[in-house]
């Protein structure tokens, strides 16, 4: 399993339409027989500024590749440089421990 980190400000835009966008994303990912279950994705926002986080997990570099060959992706991450007034970090991370819920 690899996992992701993808940072930035929101700076263009409503709040309102950005979180539409991610859940369009994420119920089409959802949605998708090849992707279902095999890419893990989670948004959230600092409540008292306009960071963003975004972590995301893949099962293998088959299930990364199918990603990004989708057309729905590539338009998901040009919407992120949008938001984000072109400054977004995604950067690999390592996951040590959770608990079990």
């Amino acid at each position: 399993m690899k996992h992701f980190m993808i940072r930035y400000q929101f700076k263009t835009g409503t709040t309102e339409d950005w979180h539409r966008e991610v859940s369009r994303f994420i119920k089409t990912v959802d949605s998708d027989p090849e992707l279902k279950g095999r890419i893990g994705y989670r948004v959230l926002k600092a409540r008292d500024d306009n960071s963003y986080f975004h972590l995301a997990s893949v099962t293998d570099e088959d299930a990364q590749k199918a990603l990004q060959s989708r057309d729905f992706f590539k338009h998901y991450q040009e919407m992120t440089r949008k938001v984000a007034g072109g400054e977004v970090t995604a950067m690999p991370i390592e996951w040590i421990d959770q608990t079990a819920g």
